[in-house]
């Protein structure tokens, strides 16, 4: 089968790169242009020893336990290994040395200078040194003979020359280079090499092949060349049995060859065509390193059978005879992994040479697997019929033991089917945002907009430092790792950590509610036996934990289980902000590099739902998932591993759009930013640069940068493109004043009307730029985006350039707004009413647009209600005073004659007063709807302290924002709060001594400042309610009769519901002048009564004073008593 190649990584920073193995092959040692020699156990590897040998390594060679570098300082350098410490220099050039190798048993290394000398020197004694000169220019490359007798060097003078050890003299020359004055203007590296073993062939990259020398003899009997070669190749490696020759170009393809029969026998293309610079083959197997010129490392898994056979990918017409060759190493993968189970993650094997000597274990694992395979490929029209094959194999059995078991297994490797299709990609492990690898000693577990979780895992101790940016919502806490917690995420309420499982503990989910009032502010739950946590969030009052079992489970922030539901695939991530959890995980496997992410958006408040319904998550070619998120605003984000930063766009279908690439502010290739907040406004990217990696060290404290936003937008450099990103930018960045106002979030107006008028203002510019140009047309798509104001200068400005038709247009184009306006604002009136009326006649329970209250606010209204409390008691004495009050209140409207109220429990008001004691009451059956109708009004309440203790009992919802107390939805919202029986309690009216009539207004606390007239479908529905219980006698309910009249109110034409509407305008308009007359009456009543009264007082005040002294002194002594 072909090698298969594995995503690379970063090693070093971006220049010439080397890399080579150890003895065992157990090791990866690279070293590149930022002075590092790195030390990597795997690819895969994420926390490499470093080991800093200079300001650059040019170069780096391993043997018998012995480091030897080529540094910038003109030096080369021996270290121990695997410690890393300085053994010494073993010589010095006068310039830089470009290259450096070891011999076959690791005595003596050679280097080559930009000095243009070569030198030998003997590892245990520096004085032993041998010098070549002859090049004139910089060396290039070396490599000794396997045999210790010959030095092969390239040069920049365009030459290749074999010296002779001994004498130092030059055996041969060869001018088969480009010629150039210095390492960095060379085309091709020229990295050469001798054929392991017997040293019989020196292979040197020239132009588009490599030519092969033959020994001693110096001739060139042939050329390794392939169709697929387009550039220059830059080094040639040989594999350990010196049969297979893999050489790459400066274009990124890594080509393999068979030396003896001259066939290709692998072509593998670099992911982004860097040059090859580095080339080493495992000593052991099929497993070939390379580096590229931007410090990238990678490796090519089973390259070739280092047995010698033929290749997996050449076809052969005969059967193997040899028994072994059908377990030999490459068998260990193959297209029918990709078949079964293990095509989840795809594993790494190392491809060994099967010897003779191998254990029967290795031969089991490898008989099973061949087993497995064989019920996956099936005949196609390469293979062999099994008979034949069957035939040949029964051969062999008196000459092995095993072969009963030969009917089990497949076709032999060549004649196995080769697979050439899209390669599945390892599925991405779960992680926290804004936390680095779990492998460190000294992580973040979290990092956010509300503080850090640090872990140390020393050998000393293991704790967990809790630091908060705002010092006012917790003090910084120290907390003991005894449960080794490997997750951590932070909020204003809690701190929440988890742990994986051990083979005697249950995974476990720790909360801090440092936030909590009572004494226990610490809770733990142990999940089922065999279900690990993979991911934790909070939310406001909430906490999530999504698990191996694929469920997501919920909890309050106080420990009450919540609902638990399933996930479709594996979380890759989860993040929560307010009442909103977004959840990543794998929604199947993704090819060629990408993964397969799907996102799910859940609102956890009272009204819960799912926003997002398992979309797929649009991520970056070859990319995978680095940070997922909330803006400080509440707007899900997340960031990929190309550095595409992405914000849901709810203006737009919840569709996802670009707002930043974090790779275009990075300096360097092998630079990244590690996002850990994003804000609307101000509009800030929050990151930390991390200079040669892709997170930051918990020490010294990182920096936190702050990058700009900017959408992908076209012609960006011309001013129409920049005003038009101008424009994106800010209607995508102020989308969430509308998700705030419409969840009924508090939040500034003058930032939504300040917006708005930024992209009127771009708006503007835009249409007079296109009117310049002549574009009248794009002028009225323009235009169709401006508000009714805009629109009227957009028309003043086309009139003034004399574009007349255009000016027409954009005046045909206000008009259709205005009746868009008025349309919608009529709408809004029906609705709004609609709601009043549905809910009329069950105001004592909550509906389904009653608006949450804040936390603060119920408090601050529990408060006020304990203080109001004394004054609500019933003081009848004073009963008609108040009731004066209340119906010569100039906030009330006049009550229509003759009406009844009903409280919300549908009672009569047992306080009620008749207007006219001449009209007799209605029965309350004949005018229910009457009553209810009349007891909405749409004008807003006047907060007192009774309004606001009847929402006392409500429960109010937690978010993370204030909801807004005085906006339009919220005082519309008002009207339909839950009702308290307190709340519906008549107020106790005060007589009024100075006007003890039993001729007042009928008064209800409800209606004494609420009083609303009646609207035309009022009218309609008493005239028609009879009609409509004919038609539905069974509506009973007073909502259902209320929609069916809405119904048949919206079906009659405009001019006859215009008509009601008229009418009842003329009847509020005769009521209120009938209340001025009644109000005249009676002030003129008053004056006349107050003037009799003073009359009366007068003569009383003269008949006392006529009375003798005596007299009065009595009568005030009388008084007293």
């Amino acid at each position: 089968m072909p090698a298969t190649q594995k995503p690379m990584r970063y090693g070093h920073t971006e220049g010439h790169t080397d890399v080579c193995f150890d003895d065992s092959g157990s090791f990866i040692v690279t070293c590149g242009s930022d002075g590092d020699v790195r030390v990597w156990e795997d690819l895969d590897d994420d926390d490499p020893k470093s080991i800093n040998v200079g300001e650059r390594a040019f170069s780096c060679a391993l043997k018998n336990g012995k480091l030897v570098t080529a540094v910038s300082n003109n030096t080369v350098q021996v270290y121990t290994f695997p410690e890393g410490a300085p053994d010494g220099i073993l010589t010095r050039f006068t310039t830089n040395a470009n290259h450096v190798v070891f011999n076959g048993d690791g005595t003596k290394i050679a280097a080559g200078s930009s000095d243009f000398l070569v030198k030998v020197v003997d590892v245990t004694d520096n004085s032993q040194q041998q010098t070549f000169r002859g090049h004139d220019a910089p060396v290039l490359s070396l490599s000794f003979d396997p045999k210790d007798i010959f030095l092969a060097s390239s040069s920049c003078d365009g030459t290749v020359r074999v010296w002779n050890i001994s004498d130092q003299a030059c055996a041969i020359s060869w001018p088969v280079l480009q010629k150039c004055n210095d390492v960095v203007n060379a085309k091709s590296i020229c990295r050469l090499a001798w054929q392991p073993g017997t040293g019989k062939l020196l292979a040197v990259p020239v132009e588009k092949s490599v030519k092969l020398y033959r020994r001693e003899a110096w001739s060139n009997p042939f050329d390794l060349s392939d169709s697929s070669i387009t550039q220059t190749l830059n080094i040639v490696t040989w594999s350990p049995c010196g049969q297979y020759l893999a050489a790459g170009t400066i274009n990124g393809l890594i080509v393999v060859w068979n030396v003896e029969t001259k066939d290709c026998m692998e072509r593998v293309k670099h992911e982004k065509g860097y040059a090859i610079c580095g080339l080493a083959w495992h000593p052991t197997c099929g497993r070939v390193c390379y580096t590229d010129v931007e410090g990238n490392l990678g490796i090519l898994e089973n390259v070739c059978d280092l047995s010698g056979k033929v290749s997996s990918h050449k076809v052969s017409s005969r059967v193997e005879k040899d028994y072994n060759d059908l377990f030999d190493g490459d068998d260990t993968s193959s297209a029918g992994d990709f078949l079964n189970d293990n095509a989840v993650e795809i594993p790494s094997f190392s491809k060994g040479i099967v010897n003779d000597d191998d254990d029967d274990d290795d031969l089991m694992l490898t008989s099973d697997r061949l087993r497995r395979r064989s019920h996956v490929l099936g005949d196609d029209e390469n293979s062999v019929d099994a008979p034949m094959l069957k035939t040949d194999l029964h051969k062999e059995e008196g000459e092995d033991d095993q072969a009963d078991s030969i009917h089990n297994l497949p076709l032999t490797k060549s004649q196995r089917p080769f697979y050439d299709g899209p390669m599945p990609t390892p599925r991405q492990k779960p992680f926290q945002p804004s936390s680095t690898p779990l492998h460190l000693s000294h992580r973040f577990m979290v990092w956010n907009s509300v503080g850090i979780i640090r872990c140390y895992n020393d050998d000393q101790d293991s704790a967990i430092d809790v630091e908060f940016h705002d010092t006012s919502i917790h003090h910084a806490t120290h907390l003991s790792n005894t449960c080794n917690y490997t997750m951590g995420t932070l909020s204003h309420e809690a701190v929440l950590l988890a742990c994986e499982s051990t083979d005697e503990l249950a995974s476990k989910l720790h909360c801090l509610h440092f936030s909590s009032w009572d004494s226990s502010k610490e809770w733990i739950v142990d999940m089922p036996q065999d279900e690990d946590i993979e991911a934790i969030c909070l939310g406001q009052g909430w906490a999530a934990a999504a698990t191996t079992a694929l469920l997501v489970r919920l909890f309050t922030v106080g420990g009450v289980q919540r609902e638990v539901f399933c996930l479709p695939g594996p979380v890759v991530s989860m993040a929560g902000h307010g009442e909103q959890l977004c959840i990543l995980y794998h929604r199947g496997t993704g090819f060629d590099g990408d993964q397969c992410l799907g996102v799910q958006l859940l609102e956890l408040g009272q009204k819960k739902k799912q926003v997002l319904h398992g979309d797929p998550l649009p991520l970056t070619r070859k990319s995978y998932l680095t940070w997922l998120g909330f803006s400080a605003e509440g707007t899900p984000c997340y960031v990929d591993s190309e550095g595409c930063v992405r914000m849901l766009n709810r203006g737009l279908g919840n569709t996802w759009t670009p707002v930043c690439n974090i790779r275009e502010h990075c300096k360097g290739k092998s630079d990244h930013y590690w996002v850990v907040g994003l804000h609307e406004n101000p509009q800030q990217l929050r990151c930390i640069p991390c200079k040669g990696s892709r997170f930051p060290p918990t020490l010294p404290r990182p920096a936190v940068a702050i990058l700009s936003f900017k959408l992908p937008y076209c012609q960006t450099a011309t001013e129409k493109g920049q005003m038009e990103e101008q424009y994106w930018h800010s209607v995508l960045f102020h989308n969430y004043l509308d998700y705030l106002a419409k969840n009924g979030y508090d939040y500034e107006e003058n930032i939504k009307n300040q917006a708005v008028k930024e992209q009127q203002e771009l708006l503007m510019k835009m249409l007079a730029l296109s009117c310049k140009l002549e574009r009248e047309f794009r002028c009225v798509e323009l235009a169709s985006l401006m508000t009714q104001n805009a629109v009227n200068l957009a028309i003043k400005y086309a009139s003034r350039s004399r574009k007349l038709i255009l000016a027409q247009k954009l005046s045909d184009l206000a008009a259709e707004k205005a009746a868009e306006s008025e349309e919608a604002q009529t709408e809004e009136e029906k609705e709004e009413d609609f709601r009043i009326k549905l809910n009329a006649g069950y105001s004592h329970t909550a509906t389904e647009w009653s608006q949450p209250r804040a936390r603060n606010q119920v408090e601050e209204d529990t408060e006020d209600r304990e203080e109001t409390v004394p004054e609500e008691k019933p003081e009848p004495h004073n009963h008609g005073q108040n009731l004066l009050q209340s119906a010569n209140s100039p906030d009330m409207p006049a009550l229509k004659s003759g009406a009844v109220f009903s409280s919300s429990q549908g009672r009569v008001n047992p306080f009620k007063v008749l207007v006219n004691s001449k009209e007799p009451a209605v029965s309350m059956s004949s005018t229910r709807s009457t009553n209810i109708l009349d007891n909405m009004n749409k004008s807003s309440r006047k907060s007192t302290p009774l309004n606001r203790a009847a929402n006392n009992e409500k429960s109010p919802v937690i978010k993370p924002l204030v909801p807004k107390p005085k906006s339009k939805q919220a005082s519309a919202a008002s009207y339909f709060q839950k009702r308290t029986p307190q709340a519906d309690k008549p107020e106790e009216v005060k007589e009024n001594p100075k006007n003890p009539s039993s001729e007042t207004p009928a008064v209800c606390l409800q209606n004494s400042e609420n009083q609303r007239p009646k609207t035309g479908f009022q009218m309609w529905l008493e005239e028609n309610r009879s009609h409509i219980l004919c038609d539905n006698p069974d509506l009973s309910d007073e909502a259902d009769i209320i929609k069916e009249g809405m119904v048949r109110f919206r079906v009659l034409s405009a001019e006859e519901r215009k008509a009601w509407t008229n009418k009842a305008k003329g009847e509020i308009t005769s009521d209120g002048a009938e209340a001025k007359k009644r109000k005249l009456e009676v002030r003129e009543a008053e004056n006349q009564e107050e003037a009799a009264k003073e009359n009366t007082d007068v003569s009383k005040k003269r008949k006392v004073s006529a009375l003798p002294t005596s007299q009065r002194l009595s009568a005030f002594a009388f008084k007293q008593e």
